[in-house]
C-alpha cells in the first residue's frame, strides 16, 4: 500500500515549499509517501478504480492527533489498495468528487487556504506516524 496526497496546483510560496519538503522526506521513512501536483479538477482522473479516497474538507470528522493516528494505523493494517489523500483548489471539491471519495477529514473548524492545508496536512501525518511507532514527536 501507498499513500499518496493529491493537491490541485503548485505550491506557490516557498516557506510551503520548504516546509512540505522536510515533512515529505520524514513521512517517507515510514511509509511509501509520494505528493502529486495535478490539474485543478483532475482528481479523478488521477485515481486508480481500487484506490481509498479521503478528502480534506471542511465538512469532514474532525479527530485528535491521537485519534487520527489509531484511525490510519487501521486504514494501513487493513487496505490493501492505495490510501489518497486530496486537497481541493481555492472552490473545494465538485460533486463528481463528493460523490467518489470514501470519506472527508477536516484538520480544524477553522478555514485554511488551500496552500497551507498542505503543510499542515502533512505535519499531522508525520505526527501520526510518530505515534504509531511510539516515538516522542508528540507530547501528550
Amino acid at each position: 500500500m501507498r499513500v499518496k496526497l493529491l493537491v490541485s496546483g503548485k505550491t506557490s510560496d516557498r516557506f510551503i515549499r520548504d516546509g512540505m519538503k522536510l515533512y515529505i522526506d520524514r513521512i517517507g521513512h515510514y511509509v511509501p509517501f509520494e505528493v502529486l501536483e495535478i490539474a485543478e479538477g483532475a482528481i479523478l482522473k488521477n485515481l486508480k478504480a481500487g484506490d481509498y479516497l479521503v478528502l480534506l474538507d471542511e465538512k469532514g470528522v474532525e479527530l485528535t492527533s491521537i485519534e487520527w493516528a489509531r484511525n490510519l494505523e487501521h486504514k494501513t493494517a487493513h487496505l490493501s489498495r492505495d490510501l489518497v489523500f486530496a486537497v481541493g483548489g481555492p472552490y473545494g471539491f465538485s460533486e463528481e468528487v463528493y460523490a467518489r471519495c470514501n470519506e472527508k477529514l477536516s484538520l480544524s473548524k477553522m478555514t485554511f487556504s488551500h496552500q497551507l492545508v498542505r503543510l499542515v496536512f502533512l505535519e499531522q501525518l508525520y505526527r501520526a506516524m510518530t505515534i504509531i511507532k511510539g516515538e516522542p514527536y508528540h507530547h501528550e
